[in-house]
C-alpha cells in the first residue's frame, strides 16, 4: 500500500528535471496494454540542409504573400510561438505548457494568436507541414509542437538549442 502511494506522488517529469508547472497531486501512471507499445516522441530532424519550410514549399499550396509574411515573422525574432491565445491568457493546455516552459527558462519570446486569424492558422499548417498548435520556431526554424518541446526540455535539448540561438 505504501509503495503505490509513493509511486502516485512521484512527478511524471522524472527526478532530475521536474517540469516548472507541475505542482499539486500528480496523475497515476497507467501501465501500457500488453498489445500496445508506449509512445515515443522524436523531433523531426532535417540535418541534410532541408528545412521544414522547404518541404512545405514543395506542396505549393501556400499563397506567396502568406509565405512572405510568415518568413518575415519567423526570421525577425529568435523565438516565436504560434499558439492558441496569448502568453498571458493561453486558450489551450498545450499552448499553456509551452509558454510555461519558455518562461521557466527566462527566454524572451514573441507569440501570435492563431485563433484571431483563420488564414494565419491554415497558412501555418502548410508553412510548417505541422497540423497542430502550438508551433515553436527557434532561430528561424520550426522546432516542434508541445510534445516535442516537453521532451526536448526534459532531455536538455531545448536549453541547448535556445542557448545557441541566443548567441547567434
Amino acid at each position: 500500500m505504501a509503495a503505490s502511494a509513493s509511486a502516485a506522488a512521484r512527478p511524471l517529469a522524472g527526478p532530475s528535471l521536474p517540469l516548472p508547472f507541475s505542482a499539486g497531486p500528480q496523475p497515476t501512471r497507467i501501465p501500457a496494454l500488453p498489445r500496445a507499445s508506449p509512445p515515443t516522441w522524436r523531433r523531426l530532424s532535417f540535418s541534410r540542409g532541408r528545412s521544414v519550410r522547404c518541404l512545405a514549399a514543395a506542396g505549393g499550396g501556400l499563397a506567396p504573400e502568406m509565405r512572405a509574411t510568415l518568413d518575415k515573422v519567423v526570421e525577425s525574432h529568435k523565438v516565436v510561438l504560434f499558439m492558441k491565445g496569448t502568453k498571458d491568457f493561453p486558450q489551450c493546455g498545450f499552448s499553456h505548457t509551452v509558454v510555461q516552459i519558455l518562461r521557466s527558462l527566462d527566454v524572451p519570446f514573441e507569440t501570435l494568436d492563431v485563433l484571431a486569424n483563420e488564414a494565419l492558422r491554415q497558412g501555418l499548417k502548410e508553412y510548417s507541414s505541422w497540423p497542430t498548435f502550438p508551433q515553436l520556431y527557434i532561430d528561424g526554424e520550426f522546432f516542434g509542437g508541445c510534445d516535442i518541446t516537453v521532451e526536448a526540455y526534459k532531455s536538455g535539448e531545448l536549453q541547448e538549442t535556445l542557448e545557441k540561438a541566443m548567441c547567434s
